[in-house]
């Protein structure tokens, strides 16, 4: 992914890509931010991940715990709940199932346009 996504695209998908890190290995927020950039997410903010994080846990589908730090205040760090885990395998399915219908549709042929150049 580029620096410059849409970001209607990413807010559609932020909460998967949250469940997916995080059922790799708990992580604190700035910790999953860093990850995002990692994949190519360069242009998320913690503003947008700090809020997303918030609500999982509002939604049961995070626990946190406190984590003294060395370099300053203690960590929040941020784990799925079994309801987080159940959410994820959905999501996961649900995603890949209008991935595909979208790329069915993308893959088509396109006509001519109309200064006659093939696309």
């Amino acid at each position: 992914m580029t620096s410059s996504h849409d970001p209607q695209l990413l807010k559609g998908v932020l909460s998967l890509l949250l469940l997916r890190l995080l059922a790799e290995r708990e992580s604190y927020g700035y910790e999953v931010v860093q990850r995002l950039h990692e994949t190519g997410f360069v242009d998320v903010l913690e503003g947008t991940v700090y809020p997303a994080l918030a609500r999982l846990e509002r939604e049961g589908r995070l626990a946190t715990r406190l984590v003294p730090s060395p370099s300053g205040p203690a960590r929040k760090y941020y784990r799925l709940t079994p309801d987080g885990h159940r959410y994820l395998r959905t999501a996961t399915d649900t995603w890949n199932r209008h991935v595909d219908g979208v790329n069915a549709v993308l893959r088509r042929p396109l006509p001519n346009d109309p200064e006659g150049t093939p696309t």
